[in-house]
C-alpha cells in the first residue's frame, strides 16, 4: 500500500478536518488500484473507542468493502502472542492498596498530612505511579534528583513517594495497567525488530503525549509497511517555529509541540510530514490566522513581521462567532438559541467545553423546545438517582440519624419502590409534619411509636422505618468487606417495601452501572483493609464520582454535547466552543504536591503545562471547522472573568491588523454574536408586575379576635399584620424540618433551670449554691438539648452568671420568697368583652404583703423606654395582678416587676410602675384594644418595629420586599 521510503512514514490533516472521515477517504484512496482483499490486510491501530465507533460507522455508511483490522492501541496485549502477559491488576485494588498504606503512615508521622486528604493523597500518588511507568522513569530517578533548595519539602514528599517503590518493583506478575501497557508495546517492538511484520500497520489518530504511546509511534512509523497519521497538524507553521519548540519548559503547553517531540525521536523535518489527502481545510485562511495567534509565546514578535502578509481576514472570519455574554446563563441560553435553530433548519451542530455546568446549563435551557441533545459525557454516576441513593445509605453509618437525613431517604425515589409507593409518601408527609410539631431532632425508635400514637399509621411501616433507619449509626472500624456488605443490604432493604417486595434499586442502565461499581468494590474489598465509616463514605462518594452514564431517552440526532476527547474523533456543520475563560478552557493545572515542574523536567516526567498543550491542540482543531462559535461569560459569581488565552491572543491579533481589515473583522464577530445575545434576552423578558402594596386589612369585626395574650400585644402594637394572620386567617409558620440549638430551645430550657432551681431552694434554702445550680442546669441541658456543643456552650454562658444570679437571689429572699411559678393569669376588658390572658415566671411575696412579678429572659431585656411604648408586658401583669387576675389570688399591690436577663451577663431591669402606673397601662390597653375592634382599623404590616431588619413570621405573606416602611398603606376591606 505504501511505496518504499527510508524516511518514517509520516501523514497528518490539517485543523478543522474531520479526522476519522479523512483517514478512510485517504485509506481507500491508497487501495483503490489493488484487490478487495488489500484493505483487509491493513491493520488500524486507534488510540480510542470512541474513534473505532465512528471509523466502523463510517465504513458502514459504504460503499460495501472488507474492513481493516481494527484495534486499540491499549488492546495490544490481546492478542494470542501477547497471552503470556499477566493480566494488570485492577485500578482499585492499587487504590485501596495505597489508601492502607497512606494511612498508616500518617498515623506514625500525623504532621505530614491530615487525616482528611487521606483519598486525595492516594489518588495522586497513584497518578504519579502510573505516570512513572507510563512513562518509564524509575524510583531511582526521582531519589536522585538534586533537591538542595528544598530539602524540607522534599523529606515529606519522600516519605510518601517510597510507598511508590512497593508497587513498582512488585515483579512481573503484579503489573499496573500502565506498566502492563508499557511492557507489551516493547515485547511488541522486540517482535517486530525480530520479525517485522509486511503487512500495513497504519497508527491514527494519536499525538504522543503519553511515553508508551510515543514508544509505539516512533515503532510503526519505522516499520516496511508502517505509517503514522497525525490529527490537526498546522501546515502554516514556519521551520523556525517548529525548532523553537524544543524546550519542554518553555513549549509544553503549545498545541503543536507533541508533533515537535515526535520528529525529534524520528529524526524528521517539518517538510517530510505529508498530507493524508489532497482535501483542502474547511478554512485554509483561519487556520492561517489561527497559526499565527498561538506561536509560542517567546517568538510572538512574529506577529509584528508574518501578521502584515496574512490576507483574507474577511474569509478567515466570517463563518467566526463570537459571544461574550454578561452571565453563564446569559451564555447558555444564547448557545441554546442558536442550537435549536440547528434543529429546526436540519444543520448537525454540537458544543464543545470541558466546563461540566454550561452543559446542563444549555441542556435546562433546551428542554424548553423538548429538545435533548446527545451528551457524550452523560451524568456523573454520584448525581445519578442510584449513586445518590447509595451515599444518603452510607451516611446513615456515619452520623447519628437526623430529620432531615431520615425525610431525604424517604422521599427519594428509589425507597420503597417494591411495594404502594403512594402510601408511602402519605405516610411520610405526615411524618414530616410530626417531626417538624414535635421532634425530636434526632428521630429513634421511641419517637416514632409516638409519631403511632398521635397519627394513625400502619405500624408496620413504622416498624420498617425503625429498622431500617434507626441505629444504624456505627463509630469504630469495620473491615471493607463488611461495609460493603452492610451497604448492599441496607439498600436494598430500604428500596424494597415494607411488606418485603423487591425494590428497583438496580434496574435501568444507571442501577445496573451503579450495582458493577458496588460489585467491583466487594471483589476488592480484601485490600481494604478496616476503615471508619466516615473514610467508607468518602471511598464509595469517589469511586462513584469517577463514573458517569448515560440516560437511555433518544436524543435529538442533530444536537450534540461533546467533551473535547469526543471532539477529537467527531465532525459537525457548526461547532460551538463555549465556556471560552481560564480556569475553565484550559482548566487550571493540577497542583502536584510531590514534585515541581524543575524536578518532573529532570526525571523525565510529564510537565503539568501538558494538559494545556493538549487542550490547546483540540482547541486548534475545533476553531478550523466550517462555521465556530467562541463562546464566554465576562463575569461569573460576581467576578470578572479572564477570557481564554487562545482567545485573548485572537482578538489581539485582530486588533493589531488594521491594514488588512482585523478590527473590523472582529467587531463583526462580536456584532453577530451581541444580536443572538438580544434575541435571548428577549426570550427572558418578561412583562412588568407592579409592585403589591403594604397591606392593612380591615375584617369584619365579628372575624376579629378577642382573646390575647399578654406577650402579643407587643406584636399588636409593632407589626398587627403578624395578629392578622394568626387570629384571623389562623395562619401557623411551619416549623423548621432541621431543628437547631435556637434561641427559642435555649429560653425553655433556661426557664425550666430557673424554676427548678428556685423551687428546690424555696424547700430547703442550703441548695442555693453555686455548685447545686450548675448541677441542676447540665441535669436538665442533657435531659433537653441533643447537642453536645450546644450544651457546653450554654453551660458555659451560665457559669458565668451564676455568681451574680445567687447574689441577686440571696437578696430578694431578704425580702420575701416565691409564692407561685408559671402563675396563670386572666382578665375581662370589660365593657369590650376581650380577654387577655398570660402566665407569670414568678411571682413572690414581700415582707410588706405586696407581689413582686419577675420575668426571665434569655436575650436582652427591654429598656425602661421599651416598656413604657412597646414592651408592655410586665406593666400589663402588674395591672392585672391589682385586678385579681392571678389565678389563686385575691387583688393585691404590685411594688415591684422586674426582668432578669441571663444572657451574655446578668441584667435586671425593673418595670416603670411609677410612671406608668397600673390604671394608666390599663386604661391605654382598653384604649388599643378597643381601636382595632372598630371596622375602619387596619392591622398594618411591619407598623412599628424595633429595626428595619427585624424579621417577621408572615413578612412573605405581607409581600414585604416590595414595598417598605416609608410606603403609606393600603386599607383593604374584607367581607
Amino acid at each position: 500500500m505504501f511505496e518504499s521510503s527510508t524516511v518514517p512514514r509520516v501523514y497528518a490533516v490539517p485543523p478543522g478536518t474531520d479526522f476519522p472521515r479523512a483517514l478512510i477517504d485517504g485509506l481507500r484512496l491508497r487501495v483503490k488500484d489493488h484487490p478487495p482483499e488489500a484493505l483487509a490486510r491493513v491493520q488500524l491501530v486507534v488510540n480510542t473507542r470512541r474513534m473505532a465507533r465512528r471509523v466502523r460507522e463510517l465504513f458502514d455508511q459504504g460503499p460495501a468493502c472488507l474492513l481493516p483490522r481494527l484495534s486499540l492501541v491499549t488492546d495490544l496485549g490481546e492478542g494470542l502472542d501477547l497471552a503470556q502477559i499477566p493480566p494488570a491488576i485492577p485500578a482499585l485494588r492499587r487504590r485501596l492498596e495505597l489508601t492502607q498504606l497512606i494511612a498508616k503512615l500518617l498515623e506514625q508521622q500525623p504532621d505530614l498530612a491530615a487525616r482528611s486528604s487521606l483519598f486525595d493523597l492516594s489518588d495522586s500518588l497513584a497518578a504519579l505511579i502510573d505516570e512513572m511507568q507510563g512513562e518509564g522513569v524509575s524510583p531511582d530517578a526521582i531519589r536522585q534528583l538534586d533537591v538542595s533548595d528544598m530539602s524540607g519539602h522534599w523529606a515529606r514528599a519522600q516519605a510518601f513517594i517510597g510507598i511508590a517503590d512497593h508497587f513498582i518493583d512488585a515483579g512481573p506478575d503484579a503489573l499496573d495497567a500502565q506498566a502492563r501497557q508499557r511492557r507489551v508495546v516493547e515485547n511488541l517492538i522486540d517482535r517486530w525488530q525480530a520479525a517485522p511484520p509486511q503487512h500495513p500497520v497504519v497508527l491514527a489518530g494519536s499525538t504522543g503525549s503519553r511515553g508508551t504511546t510515543l514508544l509505539l509511534m516512533e515503532a510503526v512509523a519505522q516499520l516496511p509497511q508502517g505509517a503514522l497519521i497525525l490529527p490537526g497538524y498546522d501546515f502554516d507553521q514556519p521551520d523556525h517555529v517548529w525548532q523553537g519548540l524544543d524546550d519542554a519548559l518553555a513549549s509544553e503547553d503549545h498545541p503543536q509541540y507533541r508533533f515537535r517531540k515526535l520528529m525529534t525521536r524520528l529524526r524528521i523535518q517539518p517538510n517530510e510530514i505529508r498530507r493524508w489527502t489532497d482535501d483542502k481545510a474547511p478554512s485554509a485562511a483561519r487556520n492561517r490566522l489561527i497559526s499565527l495567534a498561538l506561536r509560542p509565546a517567546p517568538i510572538t514578535d512574529a506577529w509584528m513581521s508574518e501578521g502584515p502578509r496574512l490576507t483574507d481576514l474577511d474569509d478567515a472570519t466570517k463563518d467566526l462567532t463570537l459571544v461574550e455574554a454578561q452571565s453563564p446563563r446569559s451564555e447558555a441560553l444564547a448557545i441554546a438559541l442558536r442550537l435549536r435553530e440547528a434543529a429546526e433548519t436540519g444543520q448537525t451542530a454540537a458544543l464543545i467545553t470541558p466546563d461540566r455546568m454550561l452543559t446542563r446549563q444549555v441542556s435546562a435551557a433546551l428542554d424548553r423546545w423538548n429538545i435533548l441533545p446527545d451528551d457524550s459525557a452523560g451524568l456523573p454516576l454520584q448525581l445519578s438517582p442510584p449513586g445518590r441513593f447509595l451515599r444518603h445509605v452510607a451516611g446513615l453509618f456515619a452520623r447519628r440519624l437526623e430529620g432531615e437525613a431520615l425525610l431525604t431517604l424517604l422521599k427519594h425515589p428509589l425507597c420503597h419502590s417494591g411495594g404502594d409507593r403512594g402510601a408511602h409518601l402519605l405516610h411520610t408527609r405526615d411524618l414530616e409534619l410530626d417531626l417538624r410539631r414535635h421532634g425530636p431532632p434526632f428521630p429513634d425508635s421511641a419517637s416514632l411509636a409516638g409519631f403511632t400514637i398521635r397519627k394513625e399509621v400502619p405500624e408496620g411501616w413504622v416498624r420498617w422505618v425503625a429498622t431500617q433507619f434507626c441505629g444504624q449509626q456505627v463509630a469504630g472500624e469495620l473491615p471493607l468487606s463488611d461495609w460493603v456488605t452492610r451497604l448492599r443490604n441496607l439498600a436494598e432493604a430500604i428500596s424494597a417495601s415494607s411488606e418485603g417486595e423487591t425494590g428497583t434499586l438496580w434496574d435501568k442502565n444507571a442501577g445496573q452501572k451503579t450495582l458493577a461499581v458496588l460489585t467491583a468494590l466487594e471483589d476488592e474489598a480484601a485490600y481494604g483493609g478496616p476503615m471508619t465509616a466516615h473514610d467508607f463514605a468518602d471511598l464509595l462518594g469517589a469511586l462513584l464520582a469517577g463514573e458517569e452514564v448515560r440516560d437511555r431517552d433518544a436524543p435529538h440526532p442533530h444536537i450534540m454535547i461533546w467533551g473535547t476527547l469526543e471532539a477529537r474523533v467527531q465532525g459537525a456543520d457548526m461547532l460551538i466552543l463555549g465556556g471560552l475563560n481560564e480556569g475553565s478552557w484550559p482548566e487550571a493545572a493540577a497542583p502536584d504536591p510531590w514534585l515541581n515542574r524543575q524536578m518532573r523536567a529532570k526525571a523525565g516526567l510529564l510537565l503539568p503545562e501538558r494538559r494545556i498543550g493538549l487542550s490547546a491542540h483540540d482547541f486548534q482543531q475545533a476553531v478550523g471547522a466550517p462555521e465556530v462559535w467562541l463562546t464566554r461569560a465576562t463575569r461569573s459569581d460576581d467576578a470578572e472573568t479572564v477570557p481564554s488565552r487562545w482567545l485573548n491572543r485572537i482578538t489581539n491579533l485582530l486588533q493589531g491588523l488594521p491594514g488588512q481589515g482585523g478590527p473590523e473583522a472582529l467587531s463583526a464577530m462580536r456584532a453577530r454574536g451581541r444580536q443572538w445575545i438580544q434575541w435571548s434576552e428577549q426570550l427572558e423578558a418578561a412583562p412588568r408586575i407592579d409592585p403589591a402594596p403594604r397591606p392593612s386589612p380591615r375584617p369584619p369585626v365579628a372575624a376579629r379576635p378577642r382573646r390575647l395574650s399578654v406577650t402579643e400585644i407587643k406584636r399588636l402594637i409593632r407589626d398587627p399584620y403578624a395578629i392578622y394572620a394568626k387570629h384571623v386567617l389562623r395562619l401557623r409558620p411551619l416549623d423548621p424540618l432541621v431543628q437547631a440549638p435556637d434561641a427559642l430551645l435555649r429560653g425553655i430550657v433556661i426557664h425550666e433551670v430557673l424554676e427548678h432551681f428556685v423551687k428546690d431552694s424555696v424547700l430547703d434554702p442550703a441548695l442555693l449554691t453555686r455548685e447545686n445550680f450548675l448541677k441542676r442546669a447540665d441535669a436538665l441541658l442533657n435531659k433537653h438539648v441533643a447537642w453536645p456543643t450546644a450544651r457546653k456552650l450554654w453551660l458555659a454562658r451560665l457559669e458565668r452568671i451564676t455568681d451574680d444570679f445567687l447574689s441577686a437571689e440571696i437578696a430578694r429572699r431578704s425580702d420575701g420568697g416565691p409564692v407561685a411559678f408559671e402563675a396563670m393569669m386572666k382578665l375581662e376588658l370589660s365593657p369590650l368583652e376581650f380577654t387577655i390572658a398570660g402566665r407569670a415566671d414568678r411571682i413572690d411575696h414581700n415582707s410588706r404583703g405586696a407581689l413582686r412579678i419577675v420575668d426571665y429572659k434569655t436575650g436582652i431585656p427591654p429598656s425602661e423606654t421599651q416598656q413604657a411604648k412597646f414592651d408592655k408586658q410586665l406593666l400589663i401583669e402588674a395591672a392585672m395582678a391589682e385586678q385579681g387576675a392571678i389565678q389563686g389570688f385575691d387583688p393585691m399591690p404590685v411594688a415591684e416587676a422586674v426582668f432578669i436577663g441571663m444572657g451574655g451577663t446578668y441584667k435586671e431591669v425593673a418595670a416603670p410602675l411609677t410612671k406608668e402606673p397600673p390604671d394608666k397601662v390599663l386604661a391605654e390597653l382598653k384604649e388599643l384594644i378597643s381601636a382595632y375592634l372598630e371596622p375602619d382599623q387596619g392591622f398594618t404590616s411591619r407598623r412599628m418595629l424595633h429595626k428595619d431588619s427585624d424579621i417577621g413570621d408572615f413578612d412573605h405573606l405581607a409581600r414585604f420586599g416590595e414595598w417598605d416602611r416609608t410606603d403609606d398603606t393600603t386599607p383593604e376591606v374584607l367581607e
